[in-house]
């Protein structure tokens, strides 16, 4: 008697199969340019696939510095993160010294953000928000919105990465206003 299973089984696997890779070939297709980079981890070797780490998922980009009257935010931004990341939020930190306040070391910045606010969602290593030089996420958030006029701004950008909304160093992460948005962003990502 002929059976089934060994080719049913066969076949599961291969749908199973492609439909990841239709997956990850389909993000990768959405991811937009200036997200489609690499970038080293803060006080790392280590890079990180922006379009990998955000996977088409709402992003809170934060350009942060560790001397800074806004530098306490950071407390606010993890418990953002640990409220949404389930959710599908990321939250993403760029330390920034365009305002000179940010650390020359780089392993000082890491302390600041690790040890002293125990952050725990992707801090980028430091590099410029504005300018001519701002690195190209930066780039196309000023492009988009306007450029930091200081630290700690925030950008929330949708999934598809295309809409952006941009807050000020005063609004707090843990806003009422803030959080509305990430609400609204997930909401519309279902």
């Amino acid at each position: 008697m002929f059976s089934l299973k060994p080719l049913c089984k066969l076949f599961t696997a291969t749908v199973i199969g492609c439909s990841a890779f239709l997956s990850v070939t389909a993000n990768a297709a959405s991811c937009p340019d200036y997200l489609n980079v690499e970038a080293r981890k803060l006080h790392s070797e280590e890079n990180v696939n922006l379009c990998e780490l955000t996977q088409g998922k709402p992003v809170l980009i934060v350009n942060t510095a560790s001397n800074c009257g806004f530098t306490p935010q950071f407390d606010a931004l993890e418990a953002v993160h640990q409220e949404y990341k389930d959710k599908g939020l990321v939250v993403i930190g760029f330390p920034s010294d365009d305002f000179f306040q940010e650390e020359k070391d780089e392993a000082k910045t890491a302390d600041v953000c690790f040890i002293n606010y125990g952050v725990t969602f992707t801090m980028i290593a430091t590099s410029p928000v504005r300018g001519s030089d701002a690195n190209s996420v930066f780039e196309h958030l000023n492009a988009k919105t306007s450029a930091p006029k200081w630290n700690f701004y925030k950008y929330l950008v949708s999934g598809d990465g295309e809409t952006v909304t941009q807050f000020n160093s005063r609004v707090k992460p843990d806003s009422k206003e803030i959080k509305q948005a990430i609400d609204k962003q997930l909401a519309s990502e279902i």
